[in-house]
């Protein structure tokens, strides 16, 4: 496993950007496919964005298509979720994912497929 820090939460106006940060330690991040999750208030974690190892291949919740941008930089160990056009809706905690390094070009969107979990960062949208 693979720890991870998030960073990069904070407060957003409806329509603005935000860009949070996924720092992991270890040299297998960047063999791991990884995610991004969110939870709102009194609302079950949910699926936001996931890339393969090599960052060839993404996928999105619909929630976000077209607004996020997954991306990761395997030099520096980092994911990045790039957040526009937020809405107040988005206002959750997000979470990075990683999953056992595998050099895996598979796409991975369930809770389950993920072995290490940053521990949050707060994003607020205010309308």
């Amino acid at each position: 496993q693979v720890q991870l820090i998030e960073s990069g939460g904070g407060l957003a106006q409806a329509g603005g950007s935000l860009r949070l940060s996924c720092t992991a330690s270890g040299r297998t991040f960047s063999r791991s496919p990884m995610g991004w999750f969110r939870q709102a208030p009194g609302k079950e974690r949910e699926f936001v964005a996931t890339i393969s190892w090599s960052g060839s291949r993404t996928y999105y919740a619909d929630s976000v298509k077209g607004r996020f941008t997954i991306a990761r930089d395997n030099a520096r160990s980092t994911g990045y979720l790039q957040m526009d056009s937020l809405k107040p809706e988005d206002t959750a905690v997000y979470y990075c994912a990683a999953r056992a390094s595998s050099f895996s070009e598979v796409l991975y969107n369930r809770e389950s497929d993920f072995s290490s979990w940053g521990q949050g960062t707060q994003v607020i949208v205010s309308s």
